[in-house]
């Protein structure tokens, strides 16, 4: 039986690794993207969703439900931004970029969990949801982005939560900690703080691809055995080893 999979942020960057990795043939994949239109690929549907509006997780998934014929046995929780909030901002505009953040993140990837896991227990055969995190989950980030690890740490403690309270119903929960990936935003990133002294700090020498981040994704969705479930994969190139 073919594998049905909603991938969120799948219109750039890691997320379109993903769906575009899982559409080869293992699965059927509808994405998402924060605007109008598609990621240009023709075997990817993508529906688009801006998931810092109240309801957006919620449409996302009906809609994501009613192209995958009423069926997700996968969610890949992608979607996320990273806008920095100097602590030196104006309280509101401190708070307000906390918020959109927390809410993009953390929030939206916890309704759609939510409606995961109720849909998963309804169809009594599980599924899996698997988190796209990142290395400041654990070893923190800039000054300038307390929210954005504060966000994804939460991801964290969702999947593992997920794991510890669904797995006798055969719902599986994963984590990825990717660090430096070579998306628009890490080369954008990279070239601002100086990209030899960043890359000094890899032991690999470089950062990941979006492929590398990919194929981990594809393996906790398709492959990883049940035992399996609650783990916290590091993609990083050595950068934070915990």
């Amino acid at each position: 039986m073919t594998t049905h999979i909603l991938v969120t942020g799948s219109s750039r960057g890691i997320g379109h690794a993903i769906a575009r990795r899982l559409a080869g043939g293992e699965a059927r994949v509808v994405g998402h993207a924060s605007g109008a239109g598609g990621n240009g690929d023709n075997d990817v549907e993508t529906v688009a969703a801006d998931l810092a509006l109240p309801g957006a997780p919620a449409m996302l998934w009906r809609e994501a439900l009613d192209r995958l014929d009423g069926r997700i046995d996968v969610l890949i929780n992608n979607a996320g931004i990273f806008e920095a909030a100097p602590i030196d901002l104006p309280d509101a505009e401190w708070l307000a970029a906390w918020d959109r953040t927390l809410r993009i993140n953390l929030t939206a990837s916890a309704e759609l969990a939510r409606l995961a896991v109720l849909h998963f227990q309804a169809g009594g055969e599980g599924g899996r949801i698997v988190n796209v995190a990142s290395r400041a989950a654990y070893r923190g980030d800039s000054p300038a982005h307390w929210h954005y690890a504060a966000s994804k740490a939460g991801m964290v403690g969702v999947a593992k939560t997920i794991a510890r309270g669904y797995a006798r119903d055969g719902i599986l929960a994963f984590a990825v900690c990717p660090g430096f990936t070579m998306t628009g935003m890490a080369e954008d990133y990279l070239a601002s703080r100086g990209g030899d002294a960043l890359l000094a700090d890899i032991p690999l020498g470089r950062v990941a691809t979006p492929g590398e981040v990919a194929e981990t994704v594809r393996f906790l969705a398709l492959d990883a055995p049940p035992s399996m479930t609650g783990a916290v994969i590091d993609v990083n190139g050595a950068s934070y080893v915990r």
